[in-house]
This record gives structure tokens, C-alpha cells and sequence, in this order.
């Protein structure tokens, strides 16, 4: 498939069947209407893939095909098999997203954008892209600069790409999900539960649970958080509990607002 439709091909994909399983298989009943967080968040996710496409799609074929050939990276400075290349670079993407992750919560600066995303009140496969377009530009030029210092390998990239978006959707949706399958997952991965932890309105359950694809670097890092009264939590930010008053244009101006813990 082409590197360019990758993302959002996947990304739509997922947003469909997720759905049709959360409406069948629905975790909790919604705290607000489904309807108005949709309106918000749908057209956030369109405007930024078609940003996101536009600025940065064709310098990462760039960077990708260069790594290709050898000419850039800290991976091509050693001969290795390709599949141990390969999964140093997934792993590399992978850690580089948790730190880009646990920044956004650490610097009050990018909090302000990232805020927008864990402002919803309630968790489905729409909160996955419910992002800033600041954030979302912010998080490209990251992306490109991993993949030219390390000379991320073009599977690598397509592994990963396929992952993130499995991964990113699977964890915020409101999915009734096995116990005993979570508490499998998590050891390795990141089921629902953990990532539920993750958009509380408590700030110490927040500030927890970075890992996007496996969940070993927040157990590495110490950012792990597990023991947590799932039915007790309350999802989105405690200063943002008016649903009128988020709205797409009132995310849109959200990072020039008042700042918030």
C-alpha cells in the first residue's frame, strides 16, 4: 500500500469497526451525548490528517528511502539482519512516542495543547484523534527527527504505523473487554484499563501510564499504574466539565486559554 493512504486508510478502518463493537459491546453507559463529542472530535481528526498529510507525508518518504539506501542513521552505522534492524526501529518509534508523550504532560507549554485531547468526557475510538492541530504539528517534526537521527528502516515504519493506529484506538475505546484478557495484555501492552487510568480527572492517575504500544516502558521508567478502582474513575480535566462549552471552536482556542493543572 502507499506509504501516503496508509494512516488514514487504517485510521477510518478502525473508527468503523470500533464503533459497530463499542455500540454492541459498550463498556459503561456515556456520561454525555455521543453525538455533540463526535462533532467535536471528527473534524479535528479530518483537519489534522489533511495537515499532517500535506506537511510531513513526503519528507518521512523522504527520510524513509534514504534510510533505505544507507545514507542516514544511527541503525545503518552498524550491519545487523534485517529483522533485528527492523524491530530496533519499531522499538525506537515506539519509546521516542512515550517520551513525546509524558512531555506533553511534564511542560506546561505543550500541556496546554495536549489538554484538548484529554478534555473529553468520555472515552471512544473518536478520542484516539480528538488532538490539537498544535500538538499534531508539534508531534510530526518530532516524528521526522527520530526517523532521520536513527535511520528508522521503511518496515519499521509501516510495522509501526499499523500498530500505533490499532493500538491507539483499541485503548480509548469504551469496549467492554475480558478481565482477565487485560490483565494479560497489560503485561506487554496496553489494554483499555490502563489507558482508562491514564484520562482521569485525578492528576496523579493522569500523570501515568505514557506507553502507547507496549506498556513496558512505563514499568522500565516507573510510570506504570495498575491498582485503580476502574468504576471510580472519572474521565476528562476537572477545570473542563461543561460539554457546551467544548465544542470544536472552543478546543481550537483552548491553548490560548486560561493555563490549567
Amino acid at each position: 500500500m502507499n506509504i501516503e493512504i496508509l494512516k488514514p486508510a487504517l485510521y477510518w478502518a478502525g473508527v468503523v469497526v470500533f464503533l459497530l463493537l463499542e455500540l454492541k459491546f459498550s463498556y459503561r453507559p456515556d456520561s454525555v451525548a455521543k453525538g455533540g463529542r463526535w462533532l467535536a472530535n471528527l473534524p479535528l481528526s479530518i483537519i489534522n490528517g489533511v495537515v499532517y498529510h500535506g506537511l510531513f507525508a513526503g519528507t518521512i518518504a523522504l527520510l524513509l528511502v534514504s534510510s533505505y539506501r544507507g545514507e542516514q542513521g544511527l541503525l545503518n552505522l552498524v550491519t545487523m539482519p534485517w529483522l533485528l534492524k527492523t524491530v530496533l526501529g519499531v522499538l525506537l518509534l515506539d519509546f521516542s512516542i512515550y517520551l513525546w508523550h509524558l512531555l506533553n504532560h511534564v511542560l506546561p507549554l505543550l500541556w496546554r495543547f495536549h489538554r484538548v485531547h484529554h478534555s473529553d468526557m468520555n472515552m471512544d475510538v473518536s478520542t484516539a484523534n480528538r488532538f490539537h492541530l498544535g500538538e499534531i504539528l508539534l508531534s510530526g517534526l518530532v516524528r521526522l527527527a527520530v526517523i532521520h537521527l536513527f535511520g528508522i528502516p521503511l518496515l519499521s515504519y509501516l510495522v509501526f504505523e499499523i500498530l500505533v493506529n490499532l493500538s491507539i484506538q483499541f485503548q480509548h475505546s469504551s469496549i467492554r473487554v475480558n478481565h482477565g484478557f487485560e490483565r494479560v495484555w497489560v503485561l506487554l501492552l496496553v489494554p483499555p484499563f490502563l489507558h482508562r487510568i491514564h484520562h482521569s480527572v485525578k492528576i496523579y492517575e493522569r500523570d501515568a501510564n505514557y506507553g502507547v504500544i507496549l506498556s513496558v516502558w512505563d514499568r522500565i521508567c516507573g510510570t506504570l499504574l495498575t491498582d485503580v478502582d476502574q468504576k471510580a474513575i472519572v474521565i476528562g480535566i476537572g477545570s473542563h466539565r461543561d460539554i457546551e462549552k467544548l465544542g470544536f471552536w472552543r478546543l481550537l482556542l483552548m491553548p490560548f486559554s486560561r493555563a490549567t493543572p
